[in-house]
Order: structure tokens, then C-alpha cells, then sequence
């Protein structure tokens, strides 16, 4: 379609040929977005006027809520004869005539209306994807400017329309006035309509839109005092909203001005004391843009009307009312800190978490949040960013007592344990599941004890099938750590009778101590002993809070506190709420107080970023799936078996869901659920095998898919002369599958479930982990 004139930029012509060779609609397209201000030569450049022109009345035709796209007419025979009139010397050209120009503007019609009703955000968003200028062609722009001649009347009004795209690729703006000429007559009624029908929407929900509406000053340039201004600004989001285009003065950043605030800073040097009760320095001021507000700049503020306020020259938005009130509670605040602020007072604050965690009086936070700004000082901002990007953190060095080389991500775990240590804080470590939380504590431990930095023991609480998993540990990792495991059954009768008579006796000298929660739970003397620090492990077994063993764990003395899991949220946020009691008890409120807050957040879609801001300084997790952590770590492949459901068990499935039906019929309030729950079970057990729910004993291979669809995995497995660990959620399972597997492998296997003691899990691991073992 071009002449022979030069390209002043090759590459320009290569994108553009590219375009037309998929074909001229395609061409014309992308003139008219990618190459919307390239330099091209006078016959490109005629074409892509003509793509404009199309666009432009697309645009203008666009109906805000139509389920289709109208086609866009065609432009009279005598706009036609202009065209040819002047279009440069083109390859060609002596062909082009008004029904050559016509057929291509139909398939350029064809084509734009396929694409955007393709798209998947709408034909506006369709428009903004060719170039964020055809976005606003066809809609009415609102302009507020500053008019620094009037002081009376510092701002100027003026409603536009866009009309077009100039070719410099810039949106032509032009009084909405003259819309009421161009779109003049009958014929154009509706396409007036259109164009005006965001500013009546805005009419329905603005005073100010109403108003200019009624009145028809929306026609005129208009003069406006700062309250006329401020009433804009106000409903600026309003009348975006609605269609409209708001264009303010360019020195808002933000298309907003700037505001004056109440300024906190909090932490500006270290705290006085430990943990989350160190106190911080906390200091309000008042401030525009962060710096401080003289005592006379402040006075204008607060004797003026409101609104915008002229202050060092510029425009100021300021609400003397609210502002006030909000210096007040901050005052009020800082008298009541007294000496300061706690540290986890301090990062609730920068969290915007409410106060104990529940929800905050609307009206105040918003408030508050409006016209007041917090912000670290230079102590808590630098912890702060190292708490949350541990990798700032000093790793730990070489350990001698440690018979292990950490990988880094270690070393950087055991630095920030080490950190969090030092500061008293609470931590949770929560790196996921074979990443070594054991040996990054193990670590930690050696280093105090190479700085003697303990006086006390430390203790371990775990569950009962992972103490000999932690003596293994120690011994291989840490054998220069001493250590006792406090539980009958790793002590003699007698040994077991000296410890609950003399627990602090019994504890005394050594570096570690290990024991259940359980133990904790009935042996009170534990929990009065004075401890360095106390660390849980599969920490989510406290994740109930009125559960015994979680109510004697959180009486636990000690100077520091840990929990390590794999899994800090394993249903519910409640979860979290309960460790994080154990960690920094008062952080995230009550249980109460934190569940109001969670159903807020749920309720009105925000809440939970400001969540996660207040509890990351506490917790480290880290991803076995994320290769800057590990790199070298084979990929886990997961093959889903799927399972058929057997004659018999098909049969009793439906028997069952039948009397599901019957029972939840009969049954009513949270009765119902509870018969829900008592169903689920059973769906469970029959899924399993008939004879688990039916309790026959027989557990036939032909009556349950899961063993038919288990014997060809194993058969292969024994095949490969492999080992393979078999799970289930049930105790009573584990007897028919470990029947069943014999048989297949032609050895005994071995079982290891709630019910084994203690002292036998651990011959059991081994004896599976032996070369030659079952």
C-alpha cells in the first residue's frame, strides 16, 4: 500500500510489512497502535490517517452496556471524494476509488469488532491494549487547572470531549460545546446521547455533576473559588467511575494534592529492654509531604475552611476538624506511652492492624489512617527489614561443635534464629518439611554454648514418636550438646520416680531437655523451672487453644520462645493465632478479638495484608519448590491411582447416602451438622473397605477397589525388590494392610501408629531404614 519514497527507520518497515502481509485490516490495525507517532513516508502515513478515522468513529460508537458491537458506518460519498482528492502518489493508486476505500473500511470494521469482542476485558479494554490514547477518544473529559492570575478565583473549569487522535499520536481535546454543533440534527441524536450518557450517570450520584448539568454551566469555562475545586476533587472517584475523565493539575502527584498529616516515628534508636515489651521512642509531628510543619503554617490549617488551603505556595488539602481530633489522639497516645512504645505496639501500628487485634471503630481508623502517617524510625525500620529479609542478616559462621556443613539457606536460618534471640522475640520457624529446621536449632543451641550465652537448658517439646528422631539428631550433628529426654519411656522406674519428685534437680546441668507435650501437661514442676528457651516442635499441636497440653505449654517459663513447623496454618488462621500466643503472647489479641478481625477481613475483602505485615517479622518460612533456596533438591512427582468403588462397597455407598438423606431429614439445627460429620466418617471407612465399617473382620481383596487397585503398585515395587510406606488415616487399617502386603511381598512388614510405644518407634525406623530391613 505504499509508495516509493524512503523509510527513515527500517525497522519501522519491517514491522509494518510484517502487519499487512497477515492482511490490510491487520496493517491498518497496527499503524494505528504500535506505529501510532512513527515517522513513515507520506504514503503509509495516508493510511494510517484513514485507520484514525475509523477508530475514531469506533470509539464514538461504542454503547457502554450493548451485548454486541453495532458495525460503524461508512463515511458519506463526498468525504470519500476528499480522501482521493488528497492522498499522495501511491503504488497502485490509480485503482483507488470510493469502492475500494469502502470494502476496506468494512473489513477494518469486520476485523476491529472481532477483536474486541474477543477480548477478554471488553472493547474498552480492548482500545487500551492498542494504545492507552484510544481509550478516551469518544468520552467527555472533565479539566480542573490552576489559574495563578485570580486569587479569588484560582481554578479553572472546562468540560471536552475527545474527539480524535492528532497525528503526532496525541488525544485531540475539544470544548464539549462544539459536540452540541458536530452531533447536531436528528441523524446524530443518538450518538450525542451516548457520548453525554457517563456525564448524566455522574448527574445521579455528584451534586457538583448535577448541578452543571441543570444549570448548563457544564457548556462553559468556568472560574471556581478553592471550595468549588475541593467539591471536584471530592467527587473525582465518583465521576471516574461513571465514564467520565478527570484531568487535574499536573503538580498533584497522583491526581490528588498534597495533604496535610499528623506524622508518627517510632523507633528512631534501639529500645529499652527485650522482646516484644522493649520499649521505643515514639514522637508525633505535624507535616506536610514528611516535613514538619511550622507553628504559624499549622495555624492557617486549622483557621481555614477546609478543603484546599494555600501553604508554601501551593494547594493543600486539609480537613482542620478531623485533623485536630487525630493530633489529639496521637498526643493522647504519647502521653499514655510514657517512656514509649512497645516493639509490637510499634509494628502493629505500622501494620494498621486495630488494637488487640479486633476490629477498629470505622469512623476513627478511617480517620486515623486519612490524615495521619506512621513510620519507622532508623532502628526499627533497618530490624524490621532484616527480620523480613533475613538474607541482610549476618549467616552464621562456622560452627566447630557442629559435625554437619550447613547449605546457606541454613546458615541464614540459624543467623536469624540467633537475631530473634538476641531482640527476645518470639519465632516461629517454619520452613517447610525436610529442610532441616532439627539442625538449624541444634546450631543455634552450640553457638550459645560456645558464647555461653545460657545459663539455663533448653527445652524441647515434640511429640512422642519424634523424641528418638531428636536423639539421633543430637547425637550425630551435636554430640558435644548433653541432654536428657524427660519421659518414662526412656528412664528406669527409679530414675523416672527421682525426676517428679525433683524436676529442677533432675534437669539441672545439662544443655537440652526433651519431652512431650504430654509430660508438660501433667508435670507442673516443668512448667515453674526457669528455661533459656523453649521450642516446639510440630508446633500445630497447640493449635487448639482450650486443649489441655496447649494451656500448660503457654505456662512455660522461659527467656526466649520457639516454634518450629512445617505447617503454622493447617485448617484455619485460628491456628496461627494460638502459636503466635505461645510466641508473643497480646500480639495478635485475644482469640476473640483476632477471630472478629479474621471475619472483618473475610467480609470486607482487606484486612489480611495487613495481617501478614504484622506476624512476618516472626516467622521464616521457606519452600522446598523454590530453587533460590534449594537448587539441587530432586523434583517430587506425585501419580494420582484412581480407585473404582467394588460391587459391595458401590451397594453399601448408596444404602448409606439414602440414609444420609433420611437422617438430615429428621434432624434440625446444628443437630444436623453433626449427623453430616457422623456420615462423612463412614463414606470414609466404606471407601476403605466394607468390613472396616461393617466390622466383619473379613477385608476380602475383592470387595474393596483400594486393595485391588494397592496390588499391582506393590506387585511392582516387590518386583524392583524396593520399599515402599503405606499411610492411612485409620488405626484399625494399618492390621488388614500389613496382611495384605505380606502376602505380596512374601516378608513381613512392619506398623507404626499412635498406638506403638515410644520406646519402639524408633527400632521400628531403624529397622525399616536398614539396608536389609523389612
Amino acid at each position: 500500500m505504499g509508495g516509493e519514497e524512503a523509510w527513515p527507520d527500517a525497522a519501522a518497515m519491517e514491522r509494518v510489512a510484517e502487519a499487512f502481509a497477515r492482511g490490510p485490516a491487520q496493517g491498518l490495525l497496527h499503524l494505528v497502535s504500535r506505529e501510532l507517532d512513527t515517522p513513515v513516508p507520506a504514503a503509509i502515513a495516508f493510511w494510517r490517517e484513514f485507520g484514525r478515522l475509523y477508530l475514531s468513529r469506533f470509539c464514538h460508537g461504542i454503547a457502554p452496556n450493548a451485548a454486541e458491537i453495532a458495525p460503524v458506518p461508512p463515511v458519506d460519498e463526498d468525504e470519500w471524494r476528499a480522501w482521493l482528492e488528497r492522498r499522495p502518489p501511491i503504488q497502485g493508486g490509480e485503482y483507488l476509488d470510493i469502492g475500494a476505500l469502502a470494502g476496506l473500511w468494512n473489513d477494518l470494521d469486520a476485523q476491529t469488532r472481532a477483536e474486541a469482542a474477543a477480548h477478554a476485558g471488553g472493547p474498552a479494554d480492548y482500545l487500551k491494549s492498542l494504545s492507552p490514547v484510544w481509550r478516551l477518544v469518544g468520552r467527555v473529559c472533565f479539566h480542573l487547572a490552576e489559574n495563578r492570575k485570580n486569587p479569588d478565583y484560582p481554578f479553572a473549569f472546562l468540560a471536552t470531549y475527545a474527539s480524535g487522535v492528532s497525528g503526532q499520536g496525541r488525544v485531540k481535546y475539544r470544548p464539549l460545546a462544539e459536540a452540541l454543533n458536530e452531533y447536531a440534527g436528528e441523524r446524530n441524536k443518538t450518538a450525542l446521547l451516548r457520548l453525554l450518557a457517563p456525564v448524566h450517570a455522574a448527574a445521579e450520584k455528584s451534586a457538583l455533576a448535577r448541578e452543571l448539568v441543570d444549570t448548563g454551566a457544564l457548556f462553559k469555562p468556568l472560574a471556581w473559588p478553592p471550595s468549588r475545586a475541593y467539591l471536584f476533587l471530592k467527587d473525582a472517584q465518583i465521576l471516574d467511575a461513571c465514564g467520565v475523565v478527570v484531568r487535574l493539575p499536573d503538580l498533584w502527584r497522583g491526581g490528588h494534592p498534597p495533604r496535610a498529616q499528623v506524622s508518627v516515628r517510632i523507633g528512631e534508636t534501639p529500645g529499652r529492654g527485650f522482646g516484644t515489651d522493649a520499649l521505643l521512642d515514639f514522637k508525633v509531628e505535624r507535616s506536610l509531604d514528611g516535613e514538619p510543619l511550622s507553628d504559624a503554617e499549622w495555624e492557617t490549617l486549622m483557621t481555614s475552611a477546609g478543603g484546599l488551603v494555600s501553604i508554601r505556595g501551593r494547594w493543600v488539602e486539609a480537613d482542620p476538624e478531623k485533623l485536630a481530633a487525630v493530633l489529639k489522639n496521637w498526643k493522647k497516645a504519647e502521653r499514655a506511652a510514657g517512656g514509649g512504645v512497645s516493639f509490637a505496639e510499634a509494628v502493629r501500628m505500622l501494620s494498621g492492624v486495630p488494637a488487640g487485634g479486633g476490629p477498629a471503630d470505622a469512623d476513627a481508623a478511617a480517620a486515623t489512617a486519612e490524615w495521619s502517617g506512621i513510620k519507622a524510625g532508623g532502628w526499627l525500620d533497618a530490624t524490621l527489614a532484616r527480620l523480613r529479609d533475613p538474607s541482610q542478616l549476618d549467616a552464621a559462621s562456622a560452627i566447630p561443635a557442629l559435625r554437619a556443613e550447613l547449605r546457606p539457606y541454613q546458615k541464614i536460618g540459624v543467623g536469624w534464629l540467633r537475631f530473634m534471640t538476641e531482640l527476645r522475640l518470639g519465632a516461629c520457624l517454619a520452613d517447610d518439611m525436610g529442610l532441616g529446621k532439627t539442625i538449624q536449632v541444634l546450631a543455634l543451641l552450640l553457638t550459645r554454648k560456645g558464647e555461653r550465652a545460657a545459663t539455663e537448658p533448653c527445652l524441647l517439646v515434640a511429640p512422642a514418636s519424634l523424641l528418638a528422631n531428636w536423639r539421633a539428631e543430637i547425637l550425630r550433628f551435636a554430640p558435644s550438646l548433653t541432654f536428657r529426654i524427660l519421659h518414662p519411656s526412656d528412664l528406669t522406674p527409679d530414675d523416672w520416680k527421682t525426676v517428679q519428685l525433683d524436676a529442677p534437680k533432675a534437669v539441672a546441668g545439662y544443655d537440652m531437655i526433651l519431652t512431650t507435650y504430654g509430660m508438660v501437661a501433667r508435670m507442673e514442676s516443668l512448667r515453674k523451672i526457669p528455661w533459656d528457651i523453649v521450642a516446639l516442635d510440630e508446633a500445630q499441636a497447640i493449635k487448639n487453644p482450650a486443649a489441655r497440653q496447649t494451656r500448660a505449654v503457654k505456662e512455660l517459663r522461659a527467656r526466649q520462645r520457639m516454634a518450629l513447623t512445617g505447617t503454622p496454618v493447617e485448617n484455619r488462621l485460628g491456628d496461627l493465632w494460638s502459636i503466635f500466643d505461645f510466641l508473643n503472647p497480646g500480639l495478635l489479641g485475644s482469640a476473640r478479638q483476632f477471630a472478629q478481625y479474621v471475619k472483618s477481613c473475610a467480609r470486607d475483602g482487606g484486612g489480611f495484608g495487613a495481617l501478614r505485615a504484622l506476624a512476618t517479622p516472626y516467622v521464616l518460612r521457606r519452600m522446598k519448590t523454590d530453587k533460590r533456596v534449594i537448587a539441587d533438591l530432586p523434583e517430587k512427582t506425585e501419580v494420582k491411582a484412581w480407585c473404582g468403588l467394588a460391587p459391595k462397597q458401590a451397594a453399601l455407598y448408596e444404602q448409606t447416602v439414602h440414609e444420609l438423606a433420611d437422617a438430615v431429614s429428621a434432624a434440625e439445627g446444628m443437630q444436623r451438622r453433626g449427623v453430616v460429620l457422623a456420615y462423612l466418617m463412614r463414606f470414609k471407612q466404606i471407601c476403605n473397605h466394607p468390613s472396616h465399617w461393617l466390622r466383619d473382620g473379613g477385608f476380602a481383596e475383592e470387595e474393596s477397589g483400594k486393595f485391588q487397585r494397592l496390588r499391582p503398585l506393590a506387585e511392582e515395587i516387590a518386583a524392583r525388590q524396593e520399599k515402599a510406606l503405606v499411610f492411612t488415616q485409620f488405626q484399625e487399617m494399618t492390621r488388614p494392610l500389613l496382611d495384605f502386603l505380606t502376602s505380596i511381598f512374601r516378608r513381613a512388614g512392619l506398623a507404626l501408629h499412635g498406638g506403638t510405644p515410644v520406646r519402639e518407634r524408633r527400632r521400628l525406623v531403624d529397622a525399616f531404614q536398614a539396608e536389609n530391613g523389612p
